[in-house]
């Protein structure tokens, strides 16, 4: 066990600690709490963005997929989940910023009413779950790797998960702001000079480059077959357009302190994720020149260990100190943004409808218990699924967002025509489609994604809810008048 080390770990997680009581002093109301007063500039909208995407997958997962199966096995993320902040800034951030919303689920009872905002917002808080818990499950790894074995990885889970809980409860979305700038500057840096220093001990970066092509790891595209295509495409869509309409995301569009800048600080982040997600990659690909064959195996059998067991094997502690800093900023700047986003959903959009006369000091007392209770549900939940891959954890969350609460946003949008019956048949479809796909109920999502199958049926659903009601008003109104003519 390495003392020094765990020192350093410490006083990492006491200062963020103090920026989080710090931003508590200067909490006034719900919307300062919830969304920083929309007041952030372009370079904090920016940081909280990327930093939201940055998580223990980036770091972790994405790497030990790619020098297993190729650039085409993580479609889903980053490429994904980058260009759905690219599309943010795009096509979304400028109109949700100017509607002066505090959550995602407003948008929906302003659009088509109460019961599609609670059922939008049951399906957005449901679809945390997953993503938290994958970066609680990482800081159990982390704490339980640093102190070799010494704390078992439940008892890191516990550590951590209070970490992060103490400074998102005092200071809420501003904590995670500046949280997430500090952060932010210790990764890019940290996993920037680790990069290097990689490419040193693999005899150069020519070297990895070398073993990634000769590995043929950079083919992207699937095979041209109609499965294989299919499911690249379900892959690349999960979190590309299942993340919109995300609370997270929404909140960092309306942080910002205007239009322009919630724009630009989406797209961005967006691409700086993009592009930043290929040095782990790079780290990773290093690893298993100086390891060989042992990298291999652990990338299979456990990858999740893979690059601690890297850094801890083969670096000084000058690196082992730049790592777990990066890699622990990662982790928390993630787990702080999904902590936060449900349970400020939960209290606007689901328990103000039961309680339609709260306050706002008991607004913002409700959505600092919230946080505490949502923690504790994912940690039970984060602990039930221990030794499910972090990856995978990640990207099951966004297919119910994805087949349930994205085509009601974009249509509601953009087509003037849609009804609220329309946005219930769209839910309807999209979700009931997806769950008849799930490998326990039948082997139809072996042949077709279920999370495509409930896209395409959102779709339809939005389009027959809203026409077919104008259509027979408009056949009787025709049959009506043709009748009195006769008449």
């Amino acid at each position: 066990m390495n003392t020094t080390l765990i020192v350093f770990v410490v006083l990492y997680l006491l200062g963020t600690l103090g920026i989080g009581v710090w931003a508590g002093t200067r909490i006034k109301n719900s919307t300062d709490f919830a969304i920083a007063g929309r007041s952030l500039p372009l370079i904090m909208v920016v940081t909280t963005t990327f930093a939201t995407w940055f998580g223990a997958e980036t770091v972790m997962g994405i790497p030990a997929k790619f020098v297993q199966s190729g650039l085409g096995s993580v479609v889903e993320d980053p490429f994904g989940a980058g260009t759905c902040l690219i599309l943010v800034g795009l096509f979304f951030a400028m109109r949700l910023y100017k509607q002066n919303l505090l959550t995602i689920g407003d948008f929906y009872r302003q659009r088509f009413g109460k019961g599609v905002e609670v059922f939008c917002s049951v399906a957005i808080i449901l679809s945390y779950l997953g993503w938290v818990a994958a970066q609680i499950t990482a800081l159990g790894l982390v704490f339980s790797v640093l102190t070799n074995g010494a704390m078992s990885e439940t008892a890191g889970m516990i550590v951590g998960t209070l970490a992060v809980l103490i400074y998102v409860v005092i200071g809420g979305f501003l904590a995670v702001a500046w949280t997430d700038f500090i952060q932010m500057i210790v990764l890019v840096v940290g996993l920037s000079i680790i990069a290097v220093f990689s490419a040193d001990l693999a005899g150069g970066a020519d070297k990895v480059l070398a073993a990634v092509q000769q590995k043929d790891l950079w083919k992207f595209l699937p095979e041209p077959g109609f499965k294989d295509v299919a499911f690249f495409i379900a892959a690349a869509i999960t979190m590309m357009l299942g993340s919109i309409p995300q609370q997270d995301v929404f909140q960092r569009v309306m942080s910002a302190k205007n239009a322009q800048t919630a724009r630009n600080g989406a797209v961005i982040g967006g691409i700086s994720y993009i592009l930043f997600a290929f040095v782990p990659m790079f780290i990773v690909a290093s690893a298993v020149v100086v390891m060989g064959q042992q990298a291999l195996d652990i990338a299979k059998d456990d990858y999740q260990r893979l690059l601690p067991t890297f850094v801890l094997g083969k670096m000084p502690l000058v690196m082992q100190i730049l790592f777990f800093g990066a890699l622990l900023s990662a982790i928390k700047s993630t787990s702080s943004a999904t902590l936060l986003a449900p349970s400020t959903s939960f209290v606007e959009n689901i328990l103000k409808n039961l309680r339609p006369h709260m306050g706002d000091r008991q607004q913002l007392l409700a959505m600092r218990w919230t946080i505490v209770v949502f923690a504790a549900l994912v940690l039970a939940y984060a602990v039930a699924m221990k030794g499910t891959p972090i990856y995978d954890l990640v990207s099951s969350a966004y297919q119910v967002t994805l087949v349930g609460a994205f085509v009601p946003l974009l249509f509601g949008l953009y087509w003037p025509r849609a009804t609220t019956q329309g946005a219930i048949f769209s839910l309807g479809a999209g979700i009931g489609t997806w769950l008849v796909c799930f490998p326990q109920i039948s082997k139809l999502g072996e042949a077709f994604p279920g999370q495509l199958a409930g896209l395409i049926a959102a779709v339809i659903g939005m389009l027959v809810g809203s026409l077919a009601p104008q259509w027979l008003r408009n056949r009787h109104e025709h049959k009506h008048h043709v009748t009195g003519l006769k008449d």
